[in-house]
């Protein structure tokens, strides 16, 4: 299992770390039912929609409540290695929904709440999921599709009645609350626990299994970089569809700390968010670098933020000026940290090490992280490269073991000895990892390499922008150019004048090869439906464009 010391010298810490997983291992048993027999606390703090109901759970409740979900679950006939699609907004139901499919062996697929009928279709034929888990918002949807999915038996609606659904709220108040590890098949840490569906650029979602060990791995996620331990109150923003949500709990439970859910709905309301801090007395917060942009455009000494002591972000580079507000009014720096659905946290900024504003962090310990190049080959510090993790003896800690069904992605992914993350970056010489972008945005102009989020960094601190998207557009002359596509402030419009403006604050920003030569405005930037920008999208434009001009 894992006993992880506190981290206070970040070499001796990956010089003694150790990592062994039992051949059995639950989540819901292991973790969930053990904390509330032996040390129940909070559990999780929900905060209704009108954010100002607020309801404690303690892992007691949470044990109880999981167990009348997998008992429901049982008595309709669902068993160990069954596929359910999870669709649930930020309520007590999903917490119940996952920790009860955990613990039957059901494997839970979680999706986005902006899943369309055919989002839904695809996900379902293509897992041969044999039941949904839904609100009243996705089962119009469900019904509308649900004659082209054959696989589908059971329809679960949570919080409503419908015909030919089975009521959540009443199957479970009448299920049992206890349930023994020997009422169920055990599960295996080499089993599939969840899948998740990668939001797809390029293609349709690929299907990314994660067993039964990887909530325990998480404890690497949660010791090290989040710094966590049972007097926390975490904080995680993140849709109960993504990854990142299992990041803002697994973690947590496992060190025992309370997390939570607020059931925010549609938009982002700052000033919500920010008087829960207050209100709840958050000591750990992760949000998105965006979050730190809505908040630096505000008066944050308004708020009381004391009870911080050590905050998250993670998705991309945080531009320097939001992470200046945010020091201004906590007295201390996001820490970035780096992982994927793919994998537990494996580069990240500790408490234990120097902050570098811009930079992943260090290697996570347990794991070999490198920049090789398409051969396997270490690159030298400063030199751009494939992030890759190194394949030992010891399966990496996390480590999802492939793509579902599919040959090609896991040929691409594991190959020289590694696992090929998709992204680029560099090291340094201090071994801090700098993130570069996506293996297919890197930008090679007139030879040199540049990042597109080194340049979109930049634009953000432009008064003007609010958001921006940069590829390189092919070019006869230098290979490829940087071209940005930028959304404006309100109160801003497009011109030569501004774009000139542009063009020059960014030059004194970054390296003058870096800049801008093409600027396009648009009112939104294409994205997919985790929110991610299509880069993808405005690379086919811009490929028209060049070769209409030829």
């Amino acid at each position: 299992m894992l006993d992880l010391i506190e981290m206070t010298d970040y070499e001796e810490t990956r010089r003694s770390f150790k990592y062994e997983v039992p051949e059995f291992y639950n989540f819901g048993f292991d973790v969930i039912e053990k904390r509330a027999l032996e040390n129940d606390k909070v559990a999780f703090y929900y905060v209704a929609r009108d954010g100002e109901s607020i309801e404690t759970h303690k892992f007691s409740d949470l044990n109880l409540a999981a167990n009348r979900a997998a008992n429901m679950l049982r008595g309709l006939g669902v068993a160990k290695d069954d596929r359910a699609i999870v669709v649930l907004p930020r309520i007590p139901a999903f917490y119940e929904v996952i920790v009860g499919t955990i613990k039957t062996g059901v494997i839970a697929m979680p999706g986005t709440m902006l899943l369309t009928a055919k989002d839904l279709a695809y996900r379902i034929n293509r897992a041969e999921a044999k039941l949904v888990i839904v609100t009243e918002e996705h089962a119009d949807r469900i019904d509308e599709i649900k004659a082209e999915c054959p696989s589908l038996v059971q329809l679960i609606l949570v919080g409503g009645s419908r015909d030919g659904w089975v009521d959540y709220g009443t199957a479970c108040a009448s299920a049992s609350d206890q349930l023994s590890r020997d009422d169920v098949e055990p599960t295996r840490a080499d089993e599939d626990m969840l899948i998740y569906f990668t939001s797809g650029t390029t293609a349709y979602p690929k299907m990314v299994p994660r067993d039964h060990a990887y909530p325990l791995a998480h404890t690497i996620t949660g010791r090290y970089w989040m710094d966590l331990g049972e007097s926390d109150i975490h904080w995680t923003l993140s849709d109960t569809g993504w990854a990142k949500a299992a990041w803002g709990i697994f973690p947590q439970w496992q060190l025992g700390a309370a997390v939570v859910l607020y059931d925010a709905g549609a938009g982002f309301d700052t000033d919500a968010h920010l008087h829960l801090i207050e209100q709840l007395r958050v000591t750990t917060f992760c949000a998105p670098p965006t979050v730190f942009r809505l908040f630096a455009q505000i008066e944050l000494s308004k708020y009381d933020l004391s009870s911080i002591r050590h905050t998250l972000s993670a998705g991309e580079p945080l531009n320097p000026e939001a992470m200046r507000a945010w020091r201004a009014a906590t007295g201390h720096n996001p820490h970035d940290g780096y992982g994927q659905t793919e994998t537990v946290n494996l580069v990240a900024n500790y408490p234990a090490i120097p902050v570098r504003p811009g930079s992943m962090g260090k290697a996570v310990p347990g794991f070999d992280i490198q920049i090789v190049d398409d051969d396997g080959n270490v690159q030298p510090e400063h030199e751009v490269g494939h992030i890759a993790v190194r394949m030992g003896e010891q399966w990496p800690p996390g480590l999802f073991k492939g793509y579902y069904d599919d040959e090609a992605a896991n040929a691409e992914s594991f190959r020289n000895g590694f696992y090929y993350t998709g992204d680029t970056g560099m090291r340094d010489e201090d071994d801090y990892i700098w993130f570069v972008g996506r293996s297919d945005d890197l930008i090679l102009s007139a030879s040199y390499r540049i990042s597109p989020f080194e340049v979109e960094s930049a634009l953000a601190e432009h008064a003007a922008i609010v958001e921006s998207a940069v590829i390189g557009k092919d070019d006869a002359v230098r290979g490829q150019i940087v071209k940005a596509y930028v959304v404006l402030a309100a109160g801003h419009e497009p011109s030569n004048e501004l774009t000139t403006d542009i063009q020059e604050f960014v030059k004194k920003l970054t390296a003058p090869y870096k800049y801008p030569r093409e600027i396009a405005y648009l009112e939104a930037l294409p994205k997919t439906i985790s929110g991610k920008i299509r880069r993808v999208e405005l690379r086919e434009g811009a490929h028209k464009e060049a070769t209409a001009a030829e």
